[in-house]
Parts: C-alpha cells; structure tokens; sequence
C-alpha cells in the first residue's frame, strides 16, 4: 500500500460521499442531482486509486428526473447572490447486509419557483447482490417527508431508516424500523435528535463501536460556510442522545484553510481496525473561486472503544501508515472510469438523440427543440458530456459542417445546471459565425460574443472548439481544418461560474435548433475532457 493519498480523493462533482469497505474493496457513492445516469459508484484497493465501476440509477425507467430544476433562491448577504438549489438525486448512502448491497436516496421533486406548489421527497432502496454487474433493483420507496436517508441494521437484524425530517431550515433527525424488501414501516417516526443548534441537521449516520454506545453523526450549519460535522450517543438506538461536548469534531469555518466547506462526513472502518472518514469539502482560493463545487475528500478517525471519536481536520495529503511520510507534492489522484460508465445526461433525455462511438471519437447528437435554458425541465435537451475532474487542463471537440442557413446551435459547453453555463459553438443559420456565450443567472450575468470566420473555401471542414480551464480562468478557442494554430476567442473568471451550489461544472457537446418537425444530426470527432 502507498505511503499516503491524494485529496480529494474523487474531484469534480462528487458531493455527500458515503462509503464502505466489503472484502478487500472499497465502495463510494455520490448524489447526482439532476444528471443522469445518477448516483455514481466508485471502487478502490487502497484508498488512493479509484474507478467509477457503475451508477445506481442507470434505466430511465427506475425513476424521472423530469423535476430536478433548479430553484433560484435569494440570500442574505451582500453580494446579493442566489442559492442554486437543484432537485433531484440528493444523499445517498451505500450499506451492505446479509450479501446485499443497498442504497438508499431521496429524489427531491421541486414544486413551482414561486411556492404555489410545495416539494416532494420521493424516499426509495435500491440493491444489488453484484455491485460490479451495474444491476440495480427498481427502487422499493417508502414514506417519509424528508433527505438524507441512512440504513443501520443492528445486532438483532433489524433494519432502522432515520433522515432529516422536513421542513428546514430547522430539520430534525427522525429514526424508524422499516422492511428493506418492502419499504414498509415497522414503527412510528421519532425524533431522536435535532443537533446543537445549527441549521439544517442533516446527513445522518448512525454506528455501533462495539462499546454499548450508538453513535450518531450528523451535519450542521448547511452545505456552505458553516458546514459541520457534530455527533451525539445514546445506550438506546431510539435515544435519548447526548451531544459530545468538544462538539463539532470537523470543520474548516473560521480557518484559512484552503480545503472549506467540509461536512456531510460517513465513517468506515477498515479491515485493520483503523476507522476513515469520507466527507465533501470545497477547495477554495483567496478569492472565493471553488469552480469544482463540492468534491470527496478522505480523513483520518481515532477512535477507541468507549472514546469520543476525533475526526482529523481535512489536508490536500492523507497518511495510509503510521510513522510514514506523505506523498510528493507531484503526485496527483487517480480516478479512472469503466467504459461507459462517466457519460453525463441532462435529466430524462432523449437517449436515441445521443449516438456514441469508440468512447466519444464520434458522437452523432440529434439537435433538439429546447436548448440549455429551457422553460421547462421536462422538455428534452441534447447534451451529452463528462465531469470536469481537474482544475487545470483543457477539453476540445470538432464539429463537423451543418448546411448553411440551418436554423442550429452546436457546440462545446461548461454546464451547470438552466441557469448557469457557458458554451462556444457554431451557429449555422448564418455563414460561418462562432458564438461565445456566458450564462450565470444566479449572478445576473448574460455576455456573448460573435466572429465571423473564413472555411477557406472547404464548407465542409471541421471547425475546432476548445476550452482551457485553470483554477482562476476558462479559455475558448476555434481553429478551422486547415489551420493548426488555434485563436483564442473569450474568456471569463472562474469566479462567475462559482457560487452557492449543489452541483459541478460538465464539459459536453450540445446541439439545439428552432426548426420545428425536423430532425437534424449534428457529428462531433475527437472529443476529449482532460
């Protein structure tokens, strides 16, 4: 095993990590919000490698993501931001019982922007008995108006789902006994828990050290700022539970640490007996740029039998040996993905406009009649795209000629979610004409720019696209068949695609047109995301 890992340990889109160990393997999932496939798994040897081996929701026919918009929500601070809050996929936890893997989730549906209609929490198991096959049960759903939905089985091999009960910002943990098979309650709710004051409890885990203790974790402070990890314990799994008084026991509000936002922590233990901590976390500069949004970090855990347990604050490095010394300041995380496996969709797609072949050397997209922007979430967007995983590198893609006059966009994006993209691409309904267009309506921000550019003659040459990101800047560029010199054409601050989010940055291919009835395809060659 090496001497030490990489933080974060799973980069670029990966909030609310939960985790587990099963043999000699490590298994992780994440919420996935509004994209779909959703609640991708990731598997690991050693802590430091890891492979997204599949996703928990993988059919479209398992449930609808139709709803999963993303609500524009004013805050109190003087910036005079909005809080992006996107429905969908929200806390997964992964357990494993009796040679069956579970996951259970919250699909949060969004009632209407304006509050005439309220949100819905649609609570459902699903599970595996070969995590490896990407064969996941339909969803077995059960009742309880909330997120953030755990499983514990305890010794006598009861099954007990607790949550953060609605509504917030002051939620509450609440604890039931439940059929796993069948979703049925097997007793009445009841609060065991509303943490020490901060807002929105949540995220609750609860373990057995083997002491007489249950052990219950949760988050406070919400997802931001004044993110926390508190725990309290109990003799009774139905409590009452007293609060650990060195309480929070991890956090980065009030440091200057580079690693912010930390919370949302699930705890494992290893086969040597050591315990880890997974939590999400923000890497953030002086200026508040955090591009990535929320990713998966990993943390050491002491914890002794009959002891509080002290979570280690989260570093860009973690020691796997004692006494060992850490990686070298060049070393970087490895993340891989099985084929397949890391293609992003926007909520219920139309799948047959999407054609992929040799993993993205040609993608044939379908153009569509709702672009990136579009009214509604249930209507169908052509996109298909990656997440972007490193905070320096660049992604390209060449669009193949669409005949002139074609009422088309087609290009190369950066999206977030309706509200908050940035794209540059060909538009074919005049001649030769390359848009840019930053889009961030969270921040008031809507900015384009046009170049009329000269084919040389070839009309059916490919125009290159390409986008070059670090942590403070993303860079558009074009160049034409013919030419190998690329021209930068815009660029922008990361810091105007930053914000108080659920989700991350996905570099993808769109195609959209205004011509009604008719169907256009669109070939893209040689897409790459670094």
């Amino acid at each position: 095993m090496p001497a030490g890992g990489i933080n974060p340990i799973i980069p670029g889109f990966a909030p609310d990590p939960s985790a587990i160990q099963v043999g000699d393997t490590y298994f992780l999932v994440n919420s996935s919000f509004h994209i779909f496939p959703g609640l991708p798994i990731y598997a690991s040897k050693d802590l430091v490698s890891w492979r997204h081996i599949g996703n928990a929701i993988n059919r479209q026919t398992q449930l609808s993501l139709a709803a999963s918009r993303t609500k524009l929500n004013p805050e109190d601070d003087e910036a005079g931001d909005m809080m992006c809050a996107t429905g969908g996929l929200y806390a997964p936890t992964i357990r494993y019982y009796d040679g069956i893997f579970y996951i259970v989730c919250t699909n949060v549906i969004h009632g209407a922007q304006d509050g005439s209609t309220s949100d819905q929490h649609q609570n459902f198991i699903v599970s595996a008995t070969d995590i490896w096959s990407n064969q996941w049960s339909d969803p077995v759903f059960f009742e309880f108006d909330g997120i953030d939905t755990s499983l514990f089985w305890d010794s006598d091999g009861r099954a007990y789902m607790h949550g953060s009960a609605a509504p917030g910002p002051m939620t509450t943990i609440k604890l039931f006994e439940i059929d796993i098979k069948t979703g049925q309650k097997l007793s009445d709710e009841k609060m065991i828990w509303d943490g020490t004051g901060g807002i929105w409890p949540e995220g609750p885990h609860i373990y057995h050290n083997h002491d007489g203790w249950y052990y219950l974790f949760i988050s406070e402070g919400g997802t931001f700022e004044n993110h926390m990890v508190t725990v309290a314990r109990s003799k009774s799994i139905w409590g009452p539970y007293e609060a650990n008084p060195d309480n929070p026991i991890l956090t980065a509000r009030g440091t200057d640490e580079y690693i912010q936002h930390t919370g949302h922590s699930d705890l494992f233990q290893n086969a040597q007996g050591h315990w880890w901590a997974v939590c999400l976390a923000v890497r953030k500069d002086k200026s508040k740029r955090y591009v990535l949004g929320r990713e998966t970090f990993l943390t050491p855990v002491h914890w002794t039998q009959g002891s509080w347990p002290a979570v280690s604050r989260v570093k860009s490095s973690f020691p796997l040996e004692p006494g060992r010394s850490i990686i070298p300041d060049n070393a970087v995380a490895t993340l891989s993905a099985d084929p397949g496996m890391d293609w992003c969709y926007i909520r219920d797609a139309d799948l047959t406009s999407h054609k992929i072949e040799e993993n993205g050397k040609e993608i044939t997209l379908t153009a569509s009649e709702s672009d990136l922007c579009q009214a509604d979430t249930s209507d169908q967007v052509t996109f298909i795209g990656k997440r972007q995983r490193r905070l320096h590198g660049h992604s390209q893609v060449a669009v193949q000629h669409v005949t002139t006059g074609t009422l088309l966009d087609a290009g190369l994006c950066i999206y977030k979610d309706e509200h908050r993209f940035a794209r540059i691409f060909r538009e074919f309904d005049s001649p030769a004409v390359i848009v840019f267009e930053l889009v961030n309506e969270a921040k008031f921000i809507h900015r384009t720019k046009r170049i009329t550019i000269d084919l040389g003659g070839n009309d059916a040459a490919l125009t290159w696209l390409r986008l070059e990101y670090s942590e403070t800047t993303y860079k558009c560029s074009y160049r034409l068949e013919h030419n190998f010199q690329w021209t930068e054409f815009a660029d922008f601050d990361t810091l105007e695609m930053t914000g108080h989010d659920f989700v991350g940055p996905i570099v993808g291919v769109f195609a959209f047109t205004k011509e009604v009835d008719r169907e256009i395809d669109v070939i893209f060659r040689g897409f790459e995301v670094e």
